[in-house]
């Protein structure tokens, strides 16, 4: 050590002060250097541990989203899965109740065939009733009119035969008079009953008219000719009530 241009040797004491010094500084900025890289050290741990706590974080939202993503999916197959056992028990019923409908209508439909078929018949039945019982009907009244009229005719024949026996001289008189006004009256009712006199004289024969009593030859006259009614034949609705009594010719 110089000092005033002197060089000025230190002494032993002095030279182990500035050792110490020196090892004291050394020390010293050494414990600051270890500060200085502890704390660098703590902040990279402080930062690595802050990066692992966010990447554990994030990890954890991941997963977190994952396992709801799963639950969500799996509430979602759980509710399908529950419909379609819900919905399976209802289509087997709908099914048997289908099946019991489709069977119900089909008796229905056969029952009401078969009523519809039994009405038929019994209206077929009845209006047949109605028909013979109206033709019946129609027949018992036919054959008591004729039995009427068969039982008037030789009353109708007596009044024809007695004005026939009356002379001119006789017609003229009250009583012939008031007996051709009865006769006349007896034979317009007749006619509103439809009994009709048959035609017969100067006619061809018909057997369905007429009834031959007697038989001529008169060569004048044609073959199978009524010359003569012997009793007046008469009709009743078109059906002969009684046939007339001819005499044919030839």
């Amino acid at each position: 050590m110089k000092k005033d241009g002197k060089e000025v040797r230190k002494m032993p004491a002095d030279k182990e002060k500035d050792k110490a010094k020196n090892k004291e500084e050394e020390q010293k900025a050494g414990k600051e250097k270890a500060e200085d890289v502890t704390e660098e050290t703590a902040e990279e741990t402080a930062a690595e541990e802050q990066e692992s706590a966010e990447g554990s974080k994030e990890e954890d939202t991941e997963q977190e989203q994952e396992s709801g993503t799963e639950e969500a999916e799996d509430k979602t197959e759980s509710k399908a899965e529950n419909k379609e056992k819900s919905e399976a028990p209802k289509k087997e019923k709908k099914g048997l109740f289908g099946k019991a409908k489709d069977n119900e209508k089909e008796k229905l439909k056969e029952q009401v065939s078969e009523l519809n078929d039994k009405l038929l018949r019994q209206m077929a039945e009845f209006e047949n009733f109605r028909k013979r019982s109206e033709k019946e009907k129609d027949s018992m009244y036919e054959n008591g009119a004729r039995s009427v009229i068969e039982k008037l005719l030789p009353v109708v024949d007596n009044f024809e035969r007695g004005m026939g026996t009356l002379t001119d001289e006789d017609k003229e008189t009250a009583f012939a008079k008031g007996m051709e006004m009865i006769y006349k009256q007896l034979m317009d009712e007749l006619d509103k009953m439809d009994v009709k006199p048959i035609d017969a004289a100067g006619k061809e024969f018909d057997p369905n008219l007429h009834n031959a009593v007697m038989h001529v030859d008169d060569e004048s006259l044609g073959e199978n000719v009524v010359v003569e009614e012997l009793q007046k034949g008469y009709t009743y609705r078109g059906t002969v009530v009684r046939h007339s009594m001819v005499k044919v010719a030839n």
